[in-house]
């Protein structure tokens, strides 16, 4: 059964699963890049947990860059799927190299500001002079040399929007093994090479976003023999473009909104106590590995319905839909129930001190709660995108990551003031955020089936 085939004829229910455990696998490994890197350095001699402050700090950035690669990469990656459902491979080609142009854009935009406006915004989080040090040289060798980690989100969202989810996955795995044999080497200066601390991790990072890209690239070539590659179709076209972001947007802020949301709650958190600021930050990289699952759900469900809608199979996008939420409330619940029964044993690999960890350990065990809602919130917002419905998407992420986020922390961190014991008021915002988002996505939906479906 050949890949055009695959998407045409398999059913629904297999076809998510096919395309969706590889796409799972690659999004939860793209956790391990950050996990692996607080891991090693929270173990850092005398100054581990301003080290993981360090990378808390500088995450945001990260996230932000990943967001607008990987966003990006959505966009193009339904373009294509709807040409190929509609058999214009032209058009697909087309899609492709604009993506790759755009890739370039993006990468130069974060070599600039890794090399102008790091320090600036460091600076705006913390006064602490030790913390500032380390950040600012982790995330400009982040920036500097992030044309891996840009142009693998391209090929992997269009190795995955083809069927080929398998190769996208491998590329991700190698990478990450790459970066985890690396990252004890650099920070602690094993086999005769200096200790480069923090900056050990960043350089083990981006080596492995390298390593990722350069097997991207190479399974691309061989695998993806429907679309077309040549110079030609990476030359600028704005109609195309427009297509592609029309759909990324909504992707691109999604994520981005994360970024933001979490550089306002380490502002706010940093009000109650730095120590505060660690645990959030440990929790939310841990946190990744459930909600990264159903970000890679969401980017199976995407290319099935956007190739059923581009065909016009009402039958298979309704199929779409429903299967892709109930295997997405099954994900959630699995993480839900990992969080409440092992979070002490989950921080055992950070080296927190007590009253962080007891921190962070309440944060995961308040905030899950909301994962089921979260879930649903990531299936609809795939949908949206899918049934070229940008804007619905946006008002989820909008919701969910800012609107109900940054003012209700901020009113309970007042309450919690100075009190660590009262933390756990702050976390009650998420289960808020997403319950409430999670009832505006269900009505967003009635009237996007009513009206296109």
């Amino acid at each position: 059964m050949n890949k055009t085939n695959k998407m045409a004829d398999m059913p629904v229910s297999k076809l998510i699963i096919f395309m969706g455990i590889p796409m799972i696998i690659s999004m939860m490994l793209q956790a391990v890049y950050n996990i692996v890197d607080s891991a090693f350095v929270g173990k850092i001699e005398e100054v581990g947990e301003d080290a993981l402050n360090a990378l808390t700090l500088a995450f945001p950035v990260q996230m932000l860059m990943i967001a607008i690669a990987i966003g990006t990469g959505v966009g193009m990656g339904a373009v294509v799927s709807m040409q190929l459902g509609q058999k214009n491979k032209k058009q697909a080609s087309l899609a492709t190299g604009n993506a790759i142009f755009m890739a370039g854009i993006i990468y130069l935009v974060f070599l600039l500001f890794g090399i102008f406006g790091v320090k600036i915004y460091i600076t705006s989080q913390t006064n602490n002079l030790l913390v500032i040090d380390m950040a600012i040289s982790y995330l400009r060798i982040c920036c500097v040399a992030s044309f891996g980690i840009v142009f693998f989100s391209i090929f992997e969202k269009l190795l995955q929007a083809l069927g080929n989810s398998i190769y996208s996955t491998i590329a991700q795995v190698v990478g990450a093994v790459v970066n985890m044999i690396l990252d004890p080497i650099f920070i602690y200066g094993w086999f005769g090479l200096p200790a480069f601390g923090v900056k050990g991790a960043a350089y083990a990072t981006v080596i492995g976003q390298f390593v990722s890209l350069l097997l991207a690239f190479v399974f691309h070539i061989k695998k993806n023999k429907d679309i077309q590659n040549s110079f030609v179709y990476i030359r600028p076209s704005l109609s195309v473009i427009k297509k592609i972001y029309a759909i990324g947007i909504p992707a691109i802020i999604a994520q981005a909104l994360m970024s933001v949301m979490t550089y306002g709650l380490n502002l706010i958190l940093g009000r109650i106590d730095e120590s505060v600021v660690t645990a959030y930050g440990i929790y939310y990289k841990i946190q990744q590995f459930v909600l990264f699952a159903g970000f890679g759900l969401r980017d199976a469900i995407t290319p099935v319905i956007s190739f059923s809608y581009g065909s016009r199979n009402k039958q298979r996008m309704q199929e779409g839909i429903k299967y892709g939420l109930l295997y997405t409330i099954v994900i959630m619940l699995i993480g839900t129930v990992l969080m409440e029964l092992f979070a002490g044993a989950l921080l055992e690999p950070f080296g927190l001190s007590g009253g962080t960890k007891a921190i962070c350990s309440s944060a995961m065990r308040v905030i899950s709660i909301s994962f089921v809602f979260a879930g649903v919130n990531i299936a609809y917002q795939g949908i949206f995108q899918a049934l070229e419905s940008g804007k619905e998407s946006l008002i989820i992420s909008i919701c969910r990551q800012f609107l109900f986020v940054l003012p209700i922390a901020w009113l309970f961190s007042c309450i919690v003031g100075d009190n660590l014991n009262r933390t756990w008021l702050v976390w009650i915002t998420f289960i808020i955020a997403e319950g409430i988002s999670c009832l505006i996505s269900v009505m967003l939906m009635k009237k996007i089936r009513d009206k296109i479906i």
